[in-house]
């Protein structure tokens, strides 16, 4: 059986076969499914909960 698996950054789940893994030097394993989302954690340096389209945003201030 196949796991499913959810993007790091936005939330969203990723069908299998599709999306990027991406291993950091400290060995943490980062899913992605598209380069928005990738750019926008390792280029950009955004945090998921600060960004409105993301699942993970939070409203409350």
């Amino acid at each position: 059986m196949v796991e499913r698996r959810s993007c790091s950054f936005c939330g969203t789940g990723i069908e299998p076969g599709t999306g990027k893994m991406y291993v950091k030097k400290d060995g943490t394993v980062l899913y992605f499914c598209k380069n928005k989302c990738q750019k926008n954690m390792l280029d950009l340096k955004r945090i998921p909960r600060r960004t409105e389209w993301s699942k993970h945003y939070s409203k409350s201030k």
